[in-house]
């Protein structure tokens, strides 16, 4: 049996995960399910795959958790300490779904272990990709990309040499907001940004399509993950969300990836490589869908992608910083500190007031470094944020 563990269960990634284990029961052996809040969720599915251990990743919810698996067998546990253990027991396969840079100390354990770590947490690369990646070749263990884009182009690339590669094309849906004009965009709400047209997923990675902050991201995993050149990543808009992505050769050759918009294609690969197992995803009709959309971004009005290129070409801990600012800018955007235009700004400010701070771009990857960028970058956001906030005299 395949002995797996679910590092973010009651998510939409980890329980699209899960949806596919229960299909086939008999060869898996679930170790230990993390999640947050929703304990019932949590509960639920550590009883029904029988789970070693089931975690809480807040420890004022540790009782609650307690008394949902009272006689199942399934042990409790909260809090950090508790997540890197449930990272650290033995598993063949890892799915690291943890939302943001929560996700970072969790996937480094599990790759410790030695087995496979399918990667969904985009945040682990953007903040501290030459870590995650040298972590991996230390113990020989094995990343699979789990992001829709990311697995499209690792398996365009399965027998291809790296070397022949000109570029890496990713696509966006758009969001939402494709079609406001910046002045529109500058009364969206909550509610509006949190409605994707194509996909089902989480309310802040939703907002961070509908700003482009998740394809920023995912420029960035895309340089740290295949080891690309930035100049040779590009972002096509394409609202049908069926070509996933593009990967060009030096012969002009495109190779796409296309399927339907559901995540349990690129999770099903990741958990069945270097077999293709059958998956319960829909079959493409093209001659029903007629006709595919792509168009450039607009840079003006989702400056995201923009910011992600100045991240990359400034290197060192600038995408964990970039990380950090965006993750408390969606904060400031949820709680009504901001408007949706004012995360971009935030961010951009962030960057602006740290970058002449060499000592902390500079100081090398180590879970230490990486979250003490974290914690500046995410105090200078607030600071941002309260400034624009005051009134001008």
């Amino acid at each position: 049996m395949t002995r797996i563990t679910v590092l973010g269960a009651t998510g939409s990634i980890g329980q699209n995960t899960l949806d596919l284990v229960a299909r086939d029961p008999a060869r898996f052996d679930v170790v230990a399910l993390t999640g947050g809040r929703n304990i019932a969720q949590l509960a639920s599915d550590a009883c029904k795959f029988r789970a070693q251990l089931a975690v809480t990743a807040h420890d004022d919810l540790l009782d609650d958790l307690r008394a949902a698996l009272a006689g199942s067998g399934v042990e409790a546990a909260a809090g950090q300490a508790a997540l890197i253990d449930a990272a650290s027991r033995p598993a063949d396969w890892t799915m690291s779904a943890i939302v943001g840079a929560a996700g970072l100390a969790p996937g480094l354990k599990a790759l410790e272990q030695g087995g496979t770590l399918a990667l969904a947490n985009k945040e682990s690369l953007v903040t501290a990709g030459p870590l995650v990646m040298e972590t991996a070749r230390k113990h020989g263990a094995r990343i699979m990309p789990v992001d829709s884009e990311h697995s499209a182009v690792f398996q365009a690339l399965v027998g291809e040499d790296m070397a022949a590669v000109e570029r890496i094309i990713i696509t966006a849906s758009g969001g939402p907001f494709r079609d406001w004009p910046r002045s529109r965009l500058a009364t969206a709400t909550v509610a509006q940004a949190s409605a994707h047209p194509n996909w089902a997923m989480g309310q802040r990675i939703t907002i961070d399509s509908a700003s482009l902050f998740n394809k920023a991201l995912e420029v960035i995993e895309t340089k740290e993950f295949f080891g690309i050149s930035p100049q040779d990543i590009e972002v096509l808009v394409h609202p049908d969300s069926l070509v996933h992505a593009l990967v060009g050769f030096r012969d002009g050759a495109l190779m796409a990836h296309i399927g339907p918009h559901d995540m349990r294609h690129a999770i099903g690969y990741a958990l069945n490589w270097p077999d293709r197992a059958a998956l319960p995803v829909a079959r493409l009709d093209l001659a029903q869908v007629g006709s595919l959309t792509f168009e450039a971004p607009d840079h003006a009005r989702f400056p995201a992608l923009r910011l992600a290129g100045e991240v990359m070409a400034r290197g060192g801990l600038a995408g964990a910083v970039f990380n950090a600012a965006k993750e408390r800018a969606l904060d400031g955007f949820l709680e009504g500190r901001i408007g949706f235009l004012q995360m971009a700004n935030t961010v951009e400010e962030v960057l602006s007031r740290i970058y002449p701070d060499n000592g902390l771009i500079d100081a090398g990857f180590s879970l230490d470094t990486v979250a003490r960028a974290d914690h500046v970058a995410r105090v200078t956001a607030d600071q941002v944020m309260m400034d624009a906030a005051a009134p001008h005299s």
